[in-house]
């Protein structure tokens, strides 16, 4: 039977990358994001030429009950679930100045990149959970989150924040789930070519050109997608809690 991976906001960007690296590693994939399907015909067909069954789900991962309908409908669909990847997030609408950044846009980041996986990856751990009480039942979680887990970006402290909540409830679940055999990890890319980051494409094609990723080029979605395959195939099984970034040498200290 082949193992089922949901993968939220898997569509467009690091997610899509990570979907199409798991539908060439053998899995069926249930999807999420906030866009119609009929929006989707492109990614959703190039995924099913991998040979994968391809489910589209639309929920906002910060709304309770749409992550409630999120996972019953995914439970119904498949009947089992082997990988959860919380990958769906925001950035800032606008970059603000920490001393002049307001509420409603902490509250819009937090609610999407942290709480919503938060507690997602709660009702996702309870099912894997129940399946893996089957022989031979082999789950996994893996939350992408991002070198501003620990980069301070004084114009996007929303964004900084919401990642490094995201970085602690990748520990808090790794912990809880480790007796049941089910290892969870963090993945944190760096600067990645994405939607996201395009309206700043110019400012980092020049950060890079002067140094700051070591190895002189932009992160690609299949960069991410690489290393999640590698954690959903099992080559860190005894390392859960383990944080793998994906970042070209943009983390590492330097004189």
């Amino acid at each position: 039977m082949r193992r089922v991976a949901l993968v939220t906001g898997g569509t467009r960007g690091i997610g899509l990358g990570v979907a199409q690296a798991l539908a060439a590693e053998g899995f069926d994939l249930a999807l999420c994001g906030m866009r119609e399907e009929s929006q989707l015909r492109e990614p959703l067909a190039s995924l099913r030429e991998l040979g994968s069954e391809v489910r589209y789900f639309r929920a906002d991962v910060s709304s309770r009950e749409e992550r409630e309908t999120l996972v019953a409908s995914v439970r119904s669909a498949f009947g089992r679930l082997h990988l959860l990847v919380n990958n769906a997030g925001v950035a800032p609408s606008q970059r603000a100045d920490i001393l002049d950044a307001g509420e409603e846009s902490f509250d819009r980041l937090v609610g999407t990149n942290l709480k919503g996986p938060y507690f997602l990856t709660q009702a996702v751990a309870r099912f894997m959970l129940e399946q893996a009480k089957q022989p031979g039942y082999a789950g996994a979680i893996v939350f992408v989150t991002s070198v501003s887990a620990e980069a301070a970006s004084p114009n996007r402290g929303d964004y900084c924040v919401s990642k490094a909540g995201l970085a602690m409830a990748a520990r808090l679940f790794a912990v809880r789930l480790a007796a049941s055999g089910i290892p969870v990890y963090e993945v944190r890319p760096g600067i990645v070519h994405t939607d996201m980051t395009a309206n700043v494409a110019d400012a980092y094609d020049r950060r890079i050109a002067e140094g700051l990723v070591p190895q002189g080029r932009w992160g690609e979605p299949e960069d991410v997608g690489r290393v999640v395959a590698a954690l959903a195939r099992g080559d860190a099984a005894y390392s859960t809690g383990a944080v793998i970034t994906v970042d070209g040498g943009f983390s590492i200290p330097r004189l």
